[in-house]
């Protein structure tokens, strides 16, 4: 009877010995399949992501007409750079410079709204070198006609230009500015609807402070959610400032350095692009660390209401 049961012990070994080697046999092949698979998709999107940002940097030198060789070689070179460093930025396992990077749509917003600005100014900038105006000037210069009042931002860029220059040229400016400045806001607005929509931040997914804002330590100071609330309302109080306060300070570097004129198309796309972004980017920032905030505070509340619903064990006389 012994000798039955010990061959019956020894069968039943074998045989998850056998299984067991199986497992290790076809376990690391599927999970090195899935890991390749994996690896290979995260640097195809990097590669994808450093490829769209040297395209924008690009594209007005590409489409404005009168872009001298030098020029064309230097901003090739800040393009190789650029899609370089964004590259390098999403590859890297451990954050860096761009905030949320692992919490889209945010940054695919952002860089869309910066696209379609660099699109729009220039498409306007190569109809006016052609000298035949179509519908997106016509669109312009209407823009410009509206937001010419007392203290308006592009009024104030207009006025912080050196004296001199051609009437023209001011209502080019002014027309720039308006487009470059209304087609940020609808960027703004979607964000907006997206995040109201729910889209941002998505409720199926974590969000980690660490990886989504590297440099925001949530162990300093006081209270996180605090700190992310007042570093939301610095944030969208810069934004709303600096529409204005950049044209003064525009007009007081001139008094030290060599003007900007905007007279030819490549800086009148990029700065009054980065005029218009800069603003609406940090309003964009204050309004997501807001956001944070909120679903910090909430997920509190919520562990705070699940404590609360467990029952206190029964206290003895002993306690």
């Amino acid at each position: 009877m012994g000798n039955i049961v010990s061959r019956i012990r020894q069968v039943r070994a074998n045989g998850l010995l056998d299984k067991i080697k199986d497992l290790r046999a076809t376990t690391p092949q599927k999970a090195s399949r899935r890991g390749s698979r994996t690896s290979m998709s995260h640097v195809a999107q990097c590669f994808l992501r450093g490829i769209l940002v040297a395209v924008l940097v690009l594209l007005p030198a590409v489409l404005l007409p009168g872009v001298s060789q030098d020029v064309a070689q230097a901003v090739t070179l800040i393009a190789l750079i650029a899609g370089a460093v964004v590259m390098a930025e999403y590859a890297a396992a451990y954050p860096g410079l761009i905030e949320f990077r692992d919490a889209k749509p945010y940054n695919r917003l952002r860089f869309a709204m910066l696209a379609l600005v660099v699109l729009v100014l220039t498409l306007f900038q190569r109809e006016i070198a052609s000298g035949q105006p179509g519908s997106l000037s016509a669109v312009a210069f209407w823009l410009a006609g509206a937001f010419d009042f007392a203290f308006s931002p592009i009024r104030m860029l207009a006025l912080s230009l050196p004296e001199g220059l051609p009437i023209a040229h001011l209502i080019n400016v002014m027309a720039s500015a308006s487009l470059a400045f209304v087609t940020s806001l609808l960027g703004l607005l979607g964000f907006l609807a997206a995040m109201v929509l729910g889209y941002w931040p998505s409720k199926g997914s974590t969000f980690n402070v660490w990886i989504n804002l590297p440099n925001f330590d949530p162990t300093k100071g006081v209270d996180v959610v605090q700190r992310l609330e007042r570093d939301a309302q610095i944030n969208v109080l810069l934004g709303v400032i600096l529409p204005f306060s950049l044209p003064v300070l525009l007009h007081v570097s001139s008094l030290l350095v060599q003007p900007l004129t905007f007279e030819t198309g490549l800086t009148m796309v990029w700065g009054m692009a980065v005029w218009a972004f800069i603003p609406i980017s940090l309003i964009t920032r204050g309004v997501a660390m807001y956001r944070v905030a909120q679903l910090i505070r909430a997920q509190r509340r919520r562990i705070a209401e699940e404590e609360a619903a467990v029952p206190l064990p029964a206290r003895s006389a002993y306690s």
